[in-house]
């Protein structure tokens, strides 16, 4: 990471930065600096172990794609509705088992954040998953890179 990046603190002080790096030509920096806006929302909600804050981020991740859609800042409310309820590994879970969960990794490989997908995450810990997550999952990621290698 570029040592400019890492001097950031807050996500917003990272927007601002991503926003100036892309209209200055730079948009590995403006990437990192999205990256690392989703590691700093991440930490700050709290997280038990790693699998947990990889989810999380996961789900940050989700929303700069809804951030680039609609061109401001939108919550990924049912997902986080779904993380009170069950609890952050469970709605994970439940979220692969969604249909158009597909949808949102090739979103995120658009925008160069496809390592921060759920089927990412669930294949990283499969020993926290259910066997047929991390079977679903390992076969969606089979299908999507072949796709994108197309």
């Amino acid at each position: 990471m570029d040592e400019r990046v890492k001097r950031l603190k807050t996500p917003q002080e990272c927007e601002i930065f991503a926003v100036n790096a892309t209209e200055r030509g730079h948009p590995e920096l403006a990437l990192q600096a999205r990256q690392y806006s989703i590691e700093l929302r991440a930490i700050a909600y709290g997280a038990s172990n790693d699998a947990e804050r990889e989810c999380l981020m996961a789900i940050y991740a989700y929303e700069e794609i809804l951030f680039a859609k609609h061109g401001k800042r939108v919550r990924a409310t049912r997902t986080w509705q779904m993380i009170q309820r069950r609890g952050i590994i469970a709605a994970i879970e439940q979220a692969v088992d969604r249909a158009d969960s597909a949808a949102g990794f090739t979103a995120l490989q658009e925008i160069g954040l496809d390592n921060y997908s759920f089927e990412a995450v669930i294949l990283k810990h499969p020993d926290l998953f259910s066997k047929s997550a991390v079977l679903r999952s390992q076969q969606r990621m089979e299908l999507l890179q072949a796709a994108a290698q197309v």
